[in-house]
Order: C-alpha cells, then sequence, then structure tokens
C-alpha cells in the first residue's frame, strides 16, 4: 500500500516538474500560451500544452517541439515522470 507521505511526495514532484517544463517553455517562446494539467492518465504523470505564436515557421515549431520533448526525456530519466508535452496547432486557437 502507498502511503500518504509517499502520495505526497509524489503529488510535489509532479508539481515540480509541470512547473520546470511550463517555465522552459516560455523561455524558449515567451509570446507561446502554456497550460499545465496534473491529471494523469494510465502512466502519465501530467500534461504541458503550448500553442505558439501563429506567425512562426514549421520548422521554428518543430525545433521548439523538440527541444521540449527532450526535456520531457530528461526528467523522465532522472525522476521516472512520464509528463507529456505538446506543441498544438496556432491555427486551432
Amino acid at each position: 500500500m502507498i502511503s500518504h507521505a509517499d502520495l505526497v511526495s509524489r503529488r510535489a514532484a509532479v508539481d515540480a516538474t509541470l512547473t520546470d517544463l511550463a517555465l522552459y517553455a516560455k523561455a524558449l517562446c515567451p509570446a507561446a500560451a502554456v497550460d499545465v494539467s496534473p491529471l494523469s492518465y494510465e502512466d502519465e504523470d501530467g500534461h504541458v500544452d503550448i500553442i505558439p505564436p501563429i506567425d512562426w515557421s514549421e520548422a521554428d515549431v518543430d525545433r521548439f517541439d523538440l527541444a521540449l520533448a527532450a526535456r520531457a526525456a530528461e526528467i523522465f530519466d532522472r525522476t521516472g515522470l512520464y509528463i507529456v508535452c505538446a506543441v498544438l496547432d496556432p491555427a486551432e486557437r
């Protein structure tokens, strides 16, 4: 059985990780809209959805997406937390 303290510790780790990824996205693109959700589905621990500026080229969006995916992978390797980062189409905003 998982103790209450373990659950609280894990939730704190997820919250810190979500904050880290959101701040990283904003550092890469201050004009991006960032939405963070601690809701977990199956093996996911949370979500960060990012909408880049509409005037970004496809190449810029791809580089942004790859940078976020690399950061999320580093976090997973270090902590085991699986945070899904999605760069969404700005046209659907």
